[in-house]
Order: C-alpha cells, then structure tokens, then sequence
C-alpha cells in the first residue's frame, strides 16, 4: 500500500498550498525494473534482448513493473520478470541508475503513467542457457553502439556519418555550453582523433540524441531531430529509454572491470589466456597487445594454472587458468587494469 507522498506520487493527486486536494496535476508515475543482460561468446559481447510481441517492434531489455505485493525488494522483482520474459538464470546483478527524464517517451498531455526505471546490470557465463534462452534473443552490443567497436581500429562511420552530422549541429549554434563545454568542445572530447576514453557510451549517445541523431530522438519528438528529419539508422534502436539504458550499463562493465574482477562473471570455470583476453576486448571495444596483457595477468596473480592443458585452439595445446577468488581478501581493487585507452 501506498502512504502519504507515496500514494500521492502514484496517483498523480499532489496536495500543496493553493491547490485543491486531490487535484490531479500530473500523471501518475510507476516504478520499472529494467535489466542490461550480458554474456560473451566467442568475440561477440552480447546483450539479451525479450521476446517481442510483433516482429518488427523496436529490441527491448527484459522489464516490467515493481509490484511491492508479489516482489519484496527490486532485485527479486527484476530477477522475476527477467525469469518470466526469457528463462534466463541471472548470477551477477547490480544496480546501475534510476532512469526517470521527462519527455523521453510522453507527449504534452499525455495522462500515461510516466515510467521512473530502475536500470540494472546483469552478467551471465557463456553456455547453453547464453547460447539458447527460453524466450528472446541473444544480439551484439554493437548493434545498437557500432561506434563503440574499435578492435579493427577508428570506425569508418565516425568520419562517413557521425562528425558530418555534428558538424551541422555545432554550426546551429557554436557557442552553446553544456557542462562547462562548448558544442564543438564537446565533439572532439567524444569523437575526436586525440584519444578514445571507452568509459563514455552514454556520454556519446547523449550527444548523438541531442544532436537528434538516433532514432528514439526523432520517436520523442525532440527539436534538432524534426528538423533532421528521417535519417538513416545509426545502430539499431530500443523501446522507451533501454538504449540509454544499455549505454549506462557498456560504461560500468567497461570501468569496473578494472578495478574489480567482474570480468570473471562472463568466463567459463577454466579457460585460457588468449580466451580472457578476447572477452576483455569483446567488453572493451580495443585490440590489445598480446604480450604486454599476458604480463600484466600473470603478475597481477589474479588467476593461476589448473595443470591442464585445453586442445580447442587449434593449433598447439594452450595452459588453462582458473580465477583466484582468493584475491579478493588479499587486496581491494583486484581488477585488470589494462591499458585500453590510446
């Protein structure tokens, strides 16, 4: 049951000094439960995708509503829906961020509840239930992100589409400040030649959709979008806010595994070094100098040899190495601290 600001908050009936009570003022706002569900296979960093109910909808993130009868606390919640709407088990879950901007998908006038998300990350180990869930469909990040994917290098649609557009915005209005930036300080900080901070995807979507460069800007109507008018696709686009939601969730795994061994979640129990170090790049978006990051693991002493030796590569039997939990008592920042910034 609802109580005091609470009830008021979710009926959208707001008491205050000159105002009736019980006048409604503004939809009625529900709490969401969203979640960023990654596994890697091979080299492709994945993101679960629900089922969607017409075929050719806009991809969408396992979600659904905090119901506070049946789900006791917003983790059981999430971990309810995300059972409900693709079978899949969940092992690591984090929350991320509480996603509530007005206008991202309601119009003037709109009485629909506006949705406040609770965004989630969630990371799961490669394998059947990776390869085959239930219900939905396992898609490659860089579906939606095919600027963020720089193993092979600067992305050709950096140049060919992406600074052509915002140029055109940052000559709209060169002087506008945003964060202590211009807009053209802005764009080099972000898509600049000088360097590639791989932590700021959902700085670089929040250009982009200011810009009204993807899809869901022109969905909500936002000006610079309308008067871009129908552009071609730049990356494939979400539901409501799930891309937003998403490009959180790409930035957290990307910063964290270097300071925390989350990395590990998306590995099998034994796996080799070139393995971890084609997941670390798959998470990442950057090619890595095989040497220097074989060095930096084996001295980092966060994982050890299990004797074994694995036959799947192909070529000359390669050693497995298991994750030392250990670590985690013996320092407080064991993560791989690898240098994928250029």
């Amino acid at each position: 049951m609802f109580r005091g600001s609470a009830f008021r908050a979710r009926t959208g009936l707001i008491d205050g000094p000159g105002k009736a009570a019980g006048r409604a003022l503004s939809p009625p706002v529900e709490i969401g439960l969203t979640a960023a569900i990654v596994a890697v296979r091979g080299d492709a960093p994945l993101i679960l995708t629900a089922r969607a109910d017409d075929k050719t909808a806009e991809a969408a993130l396992p979600s659904g509503p905090f119901d506070p009868v049946r789900h006791r606390t917003f983790e059981i919640g999430l971990r309810s829906w995300v059972a409900e709407q693709t079978g899949a088990p969940l092992g690591y879950v984090e929350q991320l961020y509480t996603f509530g901007d007005r206008g991202r998908h309601a119009r003037a006038g709109d009485r629909d509840p506006h949705v406040v998300s609770v965004g989630y990350l969630a990371l799961t180990r490669s394998g059947e239930d990776a390869q085959r869930p239930a219900f939905g469909a396992w898609r490659s990040w860089y579906d939606f992100f095919p600027w963020e994917d720089w193993r092979n290098g600067r992305p050709d649609l950096i140049e060919t589409t992406i600074l052509a557009g915002l140029g055109d915005w940052v000559a709209d209005a060169p002087d506008a400040i945003a964060s202590g930036l211009s807009r053209r300080q802005r764009v080099e900080l972000l898509f600049g030649k000088r360097g590639f901070n791989e932590e700021n995807v959902l700085e670089r979507y929040e250009l982009l959709y200011e810009a009204g460069m993807v899809e869901e800007a022109l969905r909500d109507g936002r000006e610079a979008a309308a008067r871009r008018g129908a552009l071609e696709p730049l990356g494939a686009p979400m539901r409501h806010d799930h891309r937003r939601i998403l490009a959180t969730a790409m930035g957290r795994l990307r910063a964290k595994m270097k300071y925390r061994p989350v990395i590990f979640e998306l590995m099998p129990a034994a796996f080799t070094l070139t393995e971890l170090q084609r997941t670390v790049e798959a998470i990442a978006g950057r090619h890595l100098h095989k040497q220097n990051f074989r060095r930096l693991v084996e001295t980092s002493a966060i994982v050890e040899p299990t004797g074994e030796m694995s036959l799947r590569t192909g070529g000359r039997p390669a050693a497995l190495f298991h994750f030392r939990r250990n670590v985690l008592q013996e320092r407080p920042a064991p993560g791989l601290r690898v240098g994928i910034r250029s």
